[in-house]
Formats: C-alpha cells, structure tokens, sequence
C-alpha cells in the first residue's frame, strides 16, 4: 500500500538504497513507472508533458546534488511541469551494459520519443558521455553534456589515465562512440574548462557541425555542482530547450561566476601561477570589495606586507 505522506517535496536524504528506490518507484507509480535494468542501472519515468528532460545520473550523485537526494530532472518537472525520464547507474558505468541498450531499443521500438514534442538528454562526466550516446535514440533531440568523455576506448583515448581500470570495457559495439551518437540531434552542446587539459581533449572529439563547445575557463573539474550552486543549470536547461541559447546569452548566465567563490578563487591561483601580479591584486580588491573573502583579502595584505619590507 502506498504511503500517502509520500511526495515531490519530500526528502529522500539518509534513506538506505533499497528504501530509497522503493520511494522513488512508488513516486513513480501514479504518471509514469521504475523499471531495474539489469544488476547496475535504474528507469524512474514520470509524464507531465510534451516536453521531456532525459537525464543520466548516478545514485551516489544524486543526494550530493540535490537537497532532497531527488533525480536533477524532477526539480524541471516540478518548476516547469517537465516529464522526467532518469536513467541511474549504481556507480559509474558510463551505462556500458546491455540491459541499457536494450531498454533504449525497446523506447525506439514503441516509438516513445515520438510521443514528445521536445526533448532533451543531459548528463555529466560518464554521465555526459551517455547522454550524448544514448540521444541517437531520439533524433532531433538537443543534448546538453558536461566534461563529456567521448569514449573511453583505449585506441582513441589511451592518453586518458583517469579512468584505466574502464578500458576492458567494450565502448566500440552499440551506442558506443558518443560524438559520432549526435549526428541526429538538432543540436548538442558541451560545457568545459579549457584550461583542463583531459576534458578539453575529450570536448575535441565532439567537434561537430550541430555541436556547439561552452567554454567556461577556470571553473576547474566540478563544472555541475558550480552550474547548481550558481543556479545555472536550470536557465541553461530552459535556453537549450527553447532553442534561445547564444553566446551573448551564455555569458550573461555566467556572470554569476563573479559571486561563485570557487571559481574566483581558481582564478586567482591562475593569476598566480602566471605571474600576473597586478591583475591578481586587481581580482583581490574588486572580490573584498564586493564580498566576504578572507582568502583575498590576505592575499592584499601579504601584497602591502612586501611592499613595505621593500621599501
């Protein structure tokens, strides 16, 4: 029997795994279903609309990034009435397992995604690697795929020695090479840190005529918990699903990287590290100025504590 106190508002954060995927698949139970998908993966599907949010994360991730230890798509299906399909893993798998693949042949089979004016696949990391994958299932669906890798097959990307114990791993047999799985989408776009030498090789992959690289320097290699502390993922969501995104646009989003301390704080050290003193010092009295830094505001009085021992 149901547990009728049992909602959308209410925290799943704590539970044990087994309580907590009895909970989301009775959430699941009224407007949409949860289905296990082999021994690793997880489908919570939830109908509100035309428009659907596929997302592809994990269990552990998911209470780290959500303060109700909820699926990131249910917050979209709550704010905008979003239909929610979550695809999780237990662990990353880069969803390299054939119960995924054939539950995605199955949605391609009944036409699932035809029923959908509009759709988008989103995920980040391993998980952006399967959103990209996976959204060939969906022709003309946009995709959203942050610090993606494109593939972890040693024969493209041996110089990737972050994830060595994957390359057993078969990433060359069905919804394999992720750049190559968007060639249907209307369009993709990839968010990285240039300046993060592994994910802006694996972001040189995707180069595409439909693909579109987000570049956001200095944000170091947690883009998506940044975009939700920034309260940006969501906005960015709603452009890319509206087809409103430009790069005037973007970086109005991201502007909000002037209030993010981490992203101020990688900043400065970049500073530092290449020697630009007076931009470093410039950054510690615009940031102090503006907002409570310690980190910063040390930074300037070690600067006024040489000056005065050189002179």
């Amino acid at each position: 029997m149901a547990d009728e106190s049992l909602n959308f508002t209410t925290s799943l954060a704590g539970m044990k795994k087994a309580d907590w995927l009895a909970a989301v698949e009775e959430l699941c139970e009224e407007d949409g279903y949860f289905e296990r998908l082999g021994k690793r993966h997880y489908a919570a599907f939830i109908e509100k609309s035309a428009t659907l949010l596929v997302t592809f994360e994990t269990l552990q991730g998911i209470p780290a990034l959500s303060s109700l230890a909820q699926p990131l798509g249910w917050e979209m299906m709550l704010a905008h009435d979003w239909s929610s399909l979550c695809i999780a893993s237990n662990g990353d798998t880069w969803f390299r397992d054939k119960s995924v693949y054939g539950y995605f042949d199955r949605l391609i089979d009944d036409g699932f995604f035809d029923e959908f004016e509009q759709v988008i696949f989103y995920g980040a990391g391993p998980c952006g690697y399967a959103a990209a994958a996976y959204s060939v299932a969906s022709p003309e669906a946009r995709v959203l795929a942050v610090q993606p890798q494109a593939t972890l097959d040693p024969r493209i990307t041996e110089w990737d020695d972050r994830f060595t114990d994957m390359r057993r791993m078969d990433f060359t047999s069905r919804y394999g090479y992720a750049p190559d799985m968007l060639d249907g989408a209307t369009a993709a776009y990839v968010v990285y840190d240039p300046r993060e030498q592994l994910d802006a090789m694996h972001a040189a992959l995707f180069t595409r005529p439909n693909t579109r690289k987000l570049r956001l320097r200095h944000m170091g290699d947690a883009i998506q918990t940044d975009l939700l502390e920034m309260e940006q993922l969501a906005p960015l969501l709603l452009a890319i699903m509206d087809d409103t995104l430009d790069d005037l646009g973007f970086a109005r989003m991201m502007r909000s990287r002037r209030m993010h301390p981490p992203y101020l704080r990688n900043l400065l050290a970049a500073l530092d590290k290449d020697g630009r003193e007076s931009l470093a010092l410039a950054l510690a009295r615009n940031v102090t100025a503006r907002m409570h830094a310690p980190r910063f505001a040390r930074r300037l009085a070690e600067a006024k504590q040489t000056n005065t021992e050189d002179d």
